[in-house]
């Protein structure tokens, strides 16, 4: 069962808001495996055995994104997603990304 507390939380406008401080990102990416900055976004590459449950997994992130009205940037292969995340309206990252971040690796368990 995955108890982290981003998952009970909700992202919320951040319109005129300032991005994450480096230090917080920092912080943030140890507590969320394989996930990584890279060139203003928070990223990770989801691995599966055929494009079924790599689109499985994209609609499902999908849903997430509409419902969370915070969507990713996706690189759709076969066998992989890479999924990138950062907030237009700050200029950079935000707790919305690690919310997603976070519930994102809860659709994989």
């Amino acid at each position: 069962m995955n108890t982290n507390p981003l998952l009970q939380q909700k992202c919320q406008p951040l319109e005129g808001g300032k991005p994450m401080p480096a230090a917080e990102i920092e912080a943030r990416l140890r507590e969320a495996p394989g996930w990584a900055l890279q060139d203003g976004a928070i990223e990770k590459t989801y691995r599966f055995e055929n494009y079924h449950q790599t689109m499985a997994f994209v609609n499902a992130l999908a849903w997430i994104a509409h419902a969370e009205d915070h969507h990713p940037d996706l690189l759709v292969t076969y066998g992989s997603c890479q999924v990138r995340f950062n907030t237009h309206s700050v200029g950079g990252i935000s707790i919305n990304d690690f919310i997603c971040a976070a519930k994102a690796d809860a659709l994989l368990g």
